[in-house]
């Protein structure tokens, strides 16, 4: 039974159905700007402690885990789409019962999902490590971090989808509170475990998921505490059949393509390894740095997820499709003016992560060949959240697992046999699958949407 009270209200939530879209779009994705930008820090502070503080193999260890950590924690994110999705288009509808019977569903499928993924992650990790024919003075620091990282991922895992349901009501100001506090207990709780404890990449990893409990507690009690129509009441948990099923049907394929194409990236990452530890380092520092070059993307991505379902649950078809493209604008024109300077400044921004001048030289040959490609990506990603606003997850998969994975593994495997085996070569590969993926999708959404909405269909 759902225990709904008349005092509930809306407050902190963002009706997005009615107002001008570029102030909406721009107020609701800055906070998530900002929250990604402090949840980057989690692991990109333990990049800049190990590779200052410990060495270059544990700097290596952490770079090339990230691959395996993003395996579980993208397929995850995919299903907390599902979930957004179905919260947002409920919320649009103004459907309070719907709404609520969601967020139960999607807090107890968390909880039962983190202990089903936690014991997955830590029998994972020597079997990932050696398919990636990771170094063997890299191997034992890469397994002290990830069996430590797994054996604490529900407090991400739970945060990730709180904050998940947060958003698709509008609200995206109190996550960024929460992980702005996390983010310095982090980087206090790495500086004391590795500076003062010297526990080496043990305190490392015992920094990161400690501070993201606190941020999963952080997360639940607001929404058992608020007044807000989107309330958790814990005696009403459950697994509704209906509802899991509207979250698995749009979750699973996103899940499905965000795990499939973090998978090739594990292959990506096992070209990259048998150019060494130095190669490896550089493509660690790099791949933090371009993390925070994606971080528009990212947030107009959810930005446009949120937008279309909350316009779709209300009938409004015209501004969703308005709202879809005034996203996919503001992340190319975002990207490309942060994407000058970092090209420009290849070499000192590599140099916050390490010191070692082969590290430095391999980033900033990674950065000077890959940054100005992510143009591409942000039609990518904002598209395909907006076609995830729609509950239309199946299409943006089938495009990113053909491109990402087929295509850029297909290029690889040729590339290194046919053309040379060298570090451009295979770091040229994020572009390839970026470009053939933009057309792809751009090319989907006309036929699917565009096209049938100027016939009048």
């Amino acid at each position: 039974m759902i225990h709904l009270r008349k005092t509930h209200r809306i407050s902190t939530a963002r009706d997005m159905t009615d107002g001008a879209i570029i102030p909406q779009m721009v107020l609701f994705a800055l906070p998530l700007l900002l929250g990604n930008i402090f949840q980057l820090l989690y692991n990109t502070v333990d990049t800049i402690v190990v590779g200052n503080f410990v060495s270059t193999e544990a700097l290596a260890a952490v770079g090339s885990t990230s691959m395996i950590i993003n395996i579980i924690v993208f397929f995850f994110n995919g299903l907390s789409v599902g979930a957004s999705v179905v919260i947002g288009q409920s919320y649009g509808a103004k459907n309070r019962e719907r709404l609520h019977i969601a967020v139960e569903t999607t807090i107890l499928m968390t909880f039962i999902a983190s202990a089903v993924f936690t014991a997955i992650g830590i029998l994972m990790v020597r079997p990932m490590l050696a398919f990636m024919s990771t170094p063997k003075d890299v191997l034992p620091e890469a397994t002290i971090y990830l069996r430590i990282y797994f054996a604490g991922i529900a407090g991400l895992l739970i945060y990730n989808m709180g904050s998940g349901i947060l958003r698709a009501v509008g609200d995206s100001t109190r996550p960024l509170y929460f992980l702005i506090l996390t983010s310095l207990l982090n980087i206090a709780l790495d500086l004391f475990f590795v500076l003062v404890l010297r526990m080496g990449i043990e305190g490392v990893a015992y920094a990161t998921i400690l501070s993201q409990f606190v941020s999963a507690v952080l997360v639940l009690v607001l929404l058992t505490r608020t007044q807000d129509i989107y309330k958790l009441i814990w005696r009403d948990l459950q697994l509704d059949g209906q509802a899991l099923k509207k979250i698995l049907l749009i979750g699973l394929p996103t899940a499905l393509q965000s795990t499939v194409t973090a998978f090739s990236n594990v292959f990506v990452q096992s070209y990259v390894n048998v150019f060494g530890s130095a190669c490896m380092a550089g493509w660690s520092c790099y791949n933090k740095l371009d993390s925070f070059l994606f971080l528009p993307i990212q947030s107009m991505s959810i930005a446009a997820t949120t937008f279309v379902s909350q316009n779709i649950g209300a009938g409004i078809e015209d501004r969703a499709r308005r709202g879809t493209r005034t996203s996919v604008l503001l992340a190319v024109a975002i990207t490309f003016v942060i994407a000058i300077p970092l090209i420009v400044f290849a070499g000192p921004a590599s140099a916050i992560f390490s010191d070692d001048a082969e590290v430095i030289r391999y980033s900033s040959l990674f950065i000077r060949l890959n940054t100005f490609f992510l143009i591409f990506n942000c039609v990518n990603h904002v598209l395909a959240g907006a076609l995830r606003g729609r509950g239309d997850s199946r299409g943006p998969m089938i495009c990113m697992i053909a491109c990402f994975v087929g295509v850029r593994q297909l290029y690889l495997f040729a590339a290194t046999r046919l053309i040379a085996n060298t570090e451009t070569i295979v770091g040229f590969g994020y572009p390839v699958g970026w470009m053939a993926c933009c057309a792809a999708e751009l090319a989907y959404y006309y036929f699917r949407y565009s096209r049938r909405a100027k016939a009048g269909e």
